[in-house]
């Protein structure tokens, strides 16, 4: 039995309608709770973070929040949206997603995946990862 489906999702990507609908179907189906990441770079950690304003972080966060929430009721349109987590994390996106899939005791991960560029076949793709490494089952939506 599935009781908590994690979606994750690019909001720097905007073919992610149906990552997110399919998540939505199977909580549904399940009546298991929904909940939706999302992750930023943690600007602080790297090399350029010098560069940036301490508080640029925060501010990276906050937006991606308002991003994801308008993303969601986008798609879902706002009576689907009550009941949803939104999560933003800040890291690795992978161990970001597995993180998260861990600390809500997640029985499903819902990833989108798409065609990978060669940057990508050097490092491997985000979604790879996650199905390698996760402790629960991952559910993968191929996009054109």
């Amino acid at each position: 039995m599935i009781n908590t489906v994690l979606c994750a999702l690019d909001i720097s990507q905007k073919n992610d309608a149906e990552v997110l609908n399919t998540a939505n179907k199977i909580a549904k189906l399940e009546g298991a709770r929904l909940d939706i990441v999302t992750v930023v770079p943690n600007f602080r950690i790297s090399l350029v973070g010098s560069y940036f304003d301490e508080n640029f972080q925060n501010q990276a966060v906050k937006d991606a929040k308002v991003a994801l929430k308008k993303r969601v009721s986008d798609i879902l349109g706002e009576d689907g949206v009550a009941d949803l987590r939104h999560i933003v994390a800040s890291g690795s996106i992978y161990e970001e997603i597995l993180e998260t899939a861990e600390q809500a005791d997640s029985d499903l991960i819902v990833i989108g995946a798409h065609k990978p560029d060669l940057r990508e076949m050097l490092i491997g793709p985000n979604a790879a990862r996650v199905v390698r490494h996760s402790k629960c089952s991952v559910y993968v939506v191929r996009e054109d």
